[in-house]
């Protein structure tokens, strides 16, 4: 199997302890993650050979951040160094009614004042099947949105399949109008052949939304087919498109969630089974470990698309029972609860 590329920022997480507000925190529990890096350290972890490529600040967090790669299997030879400090975000885990928070702390990260012609895309993609990145780094600075389209534009001259998530991010905007944002979005999407989305992104970026759909209203109650209609709209509108992915979220409470999604390919539209996740230690990161789980089955399962949409829910149906920005479940136990068994009996 040749090597897939991931490319966005990995930051710095701090998160009060347990289900403990901001205000009564006295310490926070350090994580390392972010899009881009999540989806890689997922392929790493099913055997698949990736690289990951950002901008480190040349100090220790830095070099932990670099660690932490390392340690998963992630291939970190095309990192850049430079600038002074690694992004961070703060973390407040929610629970029943209670949302979870995010507040960021990235401006001027090492990531956000990247420039194109930083990265030599051509050494990058010699010998890569996939590139993957997602609506994030584009949202970070102008500079990285600039680079982004530098690496999407020269994937797209080397033949090496290029997949985004749309990942709207309202409170990264901040450089640019939303008009602008349509553009620069609407441009890195056209070269895109795998798009993944949640009908938030797809509104937020192109004013593309299901037909007579309130996602608000919802509750566990999600119908696959109203997202048909988002789907078709988006392979209109960036026809270098062949499939369409959209993840399908019923959120009954902060604690507890249905999880599903449905993959179009032009023709037809794959419908996968619903979880009922009644439990959620994290969800943080479940959109990425979705998108490594995509990656890998439809590089694995090449001619089965439905196999490959069913990995990848199964896969970020067991992240949300994981700690921590990225998915560290095995091929084998995304492919026992593919087979039905969801018991959670200890493995002896």
């Amino acid at each position: 199997m040749k090597k897939v590329v991931t490319f966005g920022e990995i930051m710095l997480r701090l998160s009060p302890q347990g289900f403990l507000r901001f205000s009564q925190a006295n310490n926070f529990d350090v994580v390392y993650g972010g899009g881009e890096s999540n989806v890689a350290v997922s392929l790493a972890n099913y055997g698949v050979p990736v690289d990951f490529v950002t901008r480190l600040p040349k100090n220790d967090i830095g070099e932990c951040a670099l660690m932490e790669m390392r340690k998963r299997g992630v291939g970190t030879d095309h990192i850049i160094y430079g600038g002074d400090r690694l992004g961070i975000y703060f973390l407040e885990t929610g629970a029943v009614s209670r949302g979870s928070k995010v507040v960021y702390d990235r401006a001027h990260s090492a990531m956000a004042e990247i420039e194109p012609g930083m990265v030599d895309w051509d050494s990058v993609f010699t010998d890569v099947e996939w590139f993957h990145w997602t609506g994030i780094t584009p949202a970070i600075s102008q500079g990285a949105a600039d680079a982004c389209l530098e690496a999407v534009k020269v994937a797209s001259d080397m033949g090496v399949t290029i997949s985004t998530d749309l990942n709207y991010r309202a409170k990264l905007w901040k450089y640019c109008d939303d008009a602008k944002r349509e553009e620069i979005m609407s441009e890195l999407t056209s070269y895109c052949d795998i798009v993944l989305g949640n009908e938030e992104d797809a509104e937020k970026h192109f004013g593309i939304k299901p037909e007579g759909l309130d996602i608000t209203k919802q509750g566990e109650h999600v119908k696959a087919e109203a997202f048909l209609s988002v789907c078709q709209q988006m392979m209109k509108r960036f026809p270098n498109a062949k499939k369409v992915i959209t993840t399908l979220r019923g959120s009954i409470s902060a604690s507890h969630n249905t999880w599903a999604g449905v993959l179009y390919d032009g023709k037809t539209m794959f419908k996968s089974p619903q979880y009922q996740i009644t439990h959620i230690v994290d969800r943080v990161g479940g959109g990425d470990s979705f998108m490594g789980g995509l990656i890998y089955g439809l590089l694995t399962y090449p001619n089965h698309d439905q196999k490959a949409l069913d990995f990848a829910v199964a896969a970020s149906c067991l992240k949300h029972t994981i700690k921590g920005d990225a998915n560290l479940a095995t091929v084998s136990e995304v492919e026992k609860l593919m087979g039905g068994d969801a018991s959670g009996r200890v493995s002896r």
